[in-house]
């Protein structure tokens, strides 16, 4: 019986044994107060600073910040950011020891994973001034 439930679940799709998405509980209890850093295909890709009431801070790790918020819809972490009121939503699911992130607004999917993550607030440069 275990050899036909084993070979039943082989022939599943894929999706249907994925991991589900983070819900917003399990999110929060994550990043809260921690700066954590992104890549993209094996490159470098932004950093996050997760502050209280749901608040957070982004950089593509060229010292410009952007200041934002996050809320849940849908199953989805959607951030809304000063500069960009469209919200952009991801799906966030713990693997290994970090996250994955699934950007849902994007029909390519764009997947971010964690690279690390710091207790330290991240690097954010001062307003650009001309002379």
């Amino acid at each position: 019986m275990r050899v036909i439930c084993a070979v039943l679940l082989s022939l599943l799709p894929l999706p249907l044994l994925a991991a589900q998405p983070m819900s917003a509980e399990e999110f929060e209890r994550y990043v809260l107060g921690k700066t954590l850093y992104f890549g993209y295909d094996g490159s470098a890709y932004g950093v996050e600073e997760y502050l209280p009431d749901r608040q957070v801070r982004w950089s593509f790790l060229d010292g410009k910040c952007k200041d934002g918020f996050w809320y849940e819809e849908a199953g989805m972490i959607c951030f809304v950011y000063d500069d960009q009121p469209a919200p952009q939503c991801w799906s966030f699911f713990r693997e290994g020891g970090g996250l994955r992130a699934i950007f849902e607004n994007d029909p390519e999917n764009t997947v971010l994973y964690e690279a690390r993550q710091d207790d330290a607030p991240m690097m954010c440069l001062g307003p650009e001034v001309g002379v």
